[in-house]
């Protein structure tokens, strides 16, 4: 095989796992997100953060095959979710929870 045949399939191949792994990652830490923060009823948050968490989970296997590098996709991707989780595990003694 030529060596680009095999950087291509890499290249496809870590953007799939991007968006599979990735995507299902952010998905989950919006849905923990979006359940904390959101200015609802606590049945209400849940039901739309479950929810939401398709739109998220689609957007983010857009955004892998979309962005130029999947060196990018990845870093954004595990960025955004490592954002978002951290957030929803705040404690409630720094008063940002509501």
């Amino acid at each position: 095989m030529s060596k680009a045949k095999i950087s291509t399939r890499w290249n496809v191949t870590a953007r799939v796992l991007a968006a599979i792994l990735g995507g299902y990652a952010a998905a989950y830490a919006a849905t923990a997100f979006l359940s904390v923060y959101l200015p609802l009823v606590r049945s209400d948050r849940v039901v739309f953060a479950s929810l939401s968490c398709f739109a998220v989970y689609t957007f983010a296997i857009i955004y892998a095959f979309a962005v130029r590098s999947a060196l990018r996709a990845w870093l954004v991707l595990a960025g955004v979710t490592a954002l978002m989780a951290l957030a929803a595990c705040l404690p409630s003694d720094f008063g940002v929870r509501p």
